[in-house]
């Protein structure tokens, strides 16, 4: 398991769009991936989760990786992330 902190950049925060992104991307790799905001835990794979979670621009959330390619699923989430999500 491997897990990094990192802040939402992107002017809006995690909406739809966004959150589309990141669930697009986090599907592209076999590993678990959520990531914790406040007392929550949201699955990086479901736009209803990452949705619910209510992730407002600057705030930080810990993305966390658990199987086989961890390692490459955090690092390209986290550059992802610092790149806005396509926005």
């Amino acid at each position: 398991m491997v897990s990094q902190k990192v802040t939402i950049k992107n002017p809006t925060g995690l909406h739809l769009g966004p959150a589309g992104v990141l669930c697009k991307d986090a599907m592209l790799f076999k590993s678990q991936i959520t990531f914790q905001f406040r007392e929550s835990t949201a699955n990086a794979k479901s736009v209803l989760s990452v949705l619910g979670a209510c992730v407002k621009s600057g705030d930080e959330i810990e993305l966390i990786c658990n199987g086989e390619d961890e390692k490459e699923a955090l690092a390209f989430l986290v550059k992802e992330i610092n790149e806005g999500l396509g926005e």
